[in-house]
């Protein structure tokens, strides 16, 4: 079994309050729960207004379908037009590891 992870750092565009961030955020994380079939979470910085921390987990038999995974979730998040994508960690470990 394979186990992927990705974190993405992400700036908020116009955003003023706590509200108006989930207002920005869900519907980016329902569309990577979508089309990716993944876990998806809020995993940092929930306490500021303008940034957020992304997390994404999948498992797969194969490697290769996991890193295709992880590769379209970072395209998803960097096409969307109201935020911008700081940063991004990932990893990719066998169960066995």
């Amino acid at each position: 079994m394979w186990i992927g992870w990705i974190e993405f750092d992400v700036l908020l565009g116009d955003v003023h309050s706590l509200k108006g961030k989930r207002a920005v955020i869900r519907p980016i994380m329902a569309e990577l729960r979508r089309t990716t079939e993944a876990s998806v979470a809020e995993v940092g910085e929930q306490d500021l207004h303008r940034r957020t921390v992304i997390g994404l987990g999948v498992v797969s038999s194969a490697p290769d379908r996991v890193t295709e995974t992880l590769d379209r979730a970072e395209r998803l998040v960097a096409d969307r037009p109201e935020v911008t994508l700081l940063s991004t960690r990932r990893g990719l470990h066998r169960s066995d590891d």
